[in-house]
């Protein structure tokens, strides 16, 4: 029987769980009036960019990508971009690149409206009329197949590696063998587990790229005088019962699954195909989420030991957790408790289900603990100083 979700078909054919007008801050002097915006707009979201302006060519060309691939994502319906009028990143280059996907766009900044409260009210005014447009558009049913499914891990503890990630894992496999898509993210945490990942490569250039990206990661810390290790496990992680990175690399790698590698994504980049990929980015945990959703990842899960409420303004976050107190102080931010693993009343298979039938759930609209609280964390990975 084939699996389906109700999805939002796109210009470009791509497809979304949600049917969002997204409204596109181009720079962080936009931030507050994008927000003000999105705020009197049903239907509509925001995400905030703390860059944009005085950035070198890498990081530069990193934001505009990522916002671009950002509107790109299925789950956005519509998109009403927003600068100042003078940043780095051109309001009118951004609105004009995301017009190649079919979507409705439009272009405003602060400085040729007149100031914040006419800008806000002309953006009100366009983006009010997106989100009544979105708002009569049928959803489809669609094979689950076309969910691109982002993986994620952040406050861990020992239960992580041990249960949570595992049952992530199945749960990876069970989407890639119905033909989707999964994304594992992170790469400072592939550090001392990446041959593990490599070896089921599915040609040597793909296993080569792997080992590239992991060790170009520790190069590049060297560079700047920095261990990886110095910031690897984190403070939280230790007392949590993790002693090395290669011990927190090792559980991480768990929410790949057995799977076979298809491909190295850079950050923000679209997989080409189906099947599990790897994306280049950092372990801060907001930065790689923002990364694979701008990669398309039409859906997130999040596992957590010592418990997180990151959500994201544009795919649903699903949380995770195997540690039976976290789940009981944090029951208003965690979706699963799969710690019955731990007291070896559940398999990490039959877990591993519960953790896809949610995936299947949140795609036809339930919502998530982190959708139900607002939680809309973005922020735009960035590899150099700014200017």
């Amino acid at each position: 029987m084939k699996k389906t979700i109700k999805g939002y078909r796109r210009p470009d054919g791509s497809v979304g769980i949600r049917n969002y007008v997204l409204i596109l801050p181009t720079s962080v002097c936009a931030n507050k009036v994008a927000q003000d915006i999105s705020a009197q707009v049903h239907g509509s979201t925001w995400l905030n960019n703390d860059f944009g302006c005085c950035q070198i060519a890498g990081d530069a060309a990193l934001t505009e990508k990522t916002l671009i691939n950002v509107a790109r994502n299925g789950n956005v319906g519509a998109i009403l971009v927003v600068g100042l009028g003078c940043e780095g990143a051109e309001p009118t280059h951004i609105a004009q690149e995301i017009t190649k996907f079919g979507k409705p766009v439009s272009c405003i900044t602060i400085q040729n409206e007149g100031g914040t409260l006419q800008c806000q009210a002309r953006g009100i005014s366009i983006a009010r009329q997106y989100a009544q447009d979105l708002s009569q558009q049928d959803y489809e049913e669609i094979n689950v197949s076309e969910l691109i499914l982002g993986m994620e891990c952040g406050g861990s503890d020992t239960t992580s590696g041990l249960a949570s990630n595992p049952a992530c894992g199945v749960a990876s496999d069970l989407l890639v063998n119905d033909g989707g898509t999964s994304i594992l993210s992170e790469t400072t945490e592939f550090i001392g587990a990446e041959h593990v990942v490599a070896r089921r490569a599915i040609n040597s250039q793909v296993a080569d790229d792997l080992i590239k990206l992991v060790v170009g990661c520790e190069e590049r810390a060297k560079a700047l005088g920095a261990d990886i290790r110095g910031g690897q496990p984190t403070p939280g992680n230790i007392q949590g019962g993790i002693t090395t990175i290669e011990e927190k690399s090792l559980g991480c790698m768990h929410k790949a699954g057995h799977s076979p590698l298809q491909g190295v994504l850079q950050y923000a980049d679209f997989p080409g195909g189906r099947g599990l990929w790897v994306m280049d980015s950092p372990g801060q945990d907001i930065e790689s989420i923002s990364g694979m959703v701008a990669g398309g990842a039409q859906i997130i899960i999040f596992t957590t030991g010592r418990g997180t409420p990151t959500g994201n303004p544009i795919a649903p976050v699903i949380k995770i957790t195997a540690n039976e107190e976290t789940f009981t102080k944090m029951r208003d931010n965690i979706d699963i408790d799969v710690s019955s693993i731990m007291r070896g009343e559940s398999s990490i298979n039959e877990m591993g289900e519960v953790i896809y039938q949610e995936i299947i759930k949140v795609s036809n609209g339930k919502t998530t603990k982190a959708e139900d609280l607002g939680h809309k964390e973005f922020s735009i990975y960035k590899i150099a100083p700014t200017f």
